[in-house]
């Protein structure tokens, strides 16, 4: 069974930053690549970022370019989401995703998400 287990939430003041991580298991976590979405309250699904399997290439959305790194570590089967420049528009639940193949940035399981909340 796939299990992705996100940490490193919490509340931060604007202009500051945190990094997500996402312990995957149950999976041949270096043959696929991983996202981030998130949802903010009373809104749907966001895509956020995506890197390939081997952590090679990545993509970003507009809204958290340049702000946003996301990076893997295929011998811990873990990735990391380094959130700066952080806005109040930030504030959702993050979740990690896996994608169905090598460099995808549609998901098909993800975990049970990890709060950001970005106040003054």
């Amino acid at each position: 069974e796939v299990q992705l287990v996100e940490s490193g939430g919490g509340a931060v003041q604007p202009g500051g930053s945190l990094r997500l991580s996402c312990a995957a298991s149950g999976l041949a976590f270096s043959s696929y690549a991983m996202s981030w979405v998130r949802q903010a309250p009373g809104k749907g699904l966001e895509w956020v970022s995506v890197i390939n399997n081997e952590g090679r290439s990545t993509n970003y959305a507009m809204s958290v370019l340049g702000r946003f790194t996301i990076s893997r570590d295929n011998a811990k089967n873990v990735t990391y989401l380094e959130m700066n420049s952080l806005k109040p528009e930030d504030t959702a639940v993050y979740y990690c995703a896996k994608s169905p193949s090598t460099w995808d940035s549609r998901y098909d399981v993800w975990g049970q998400g990890t709060q950001v909340t970005v106040s003054s």
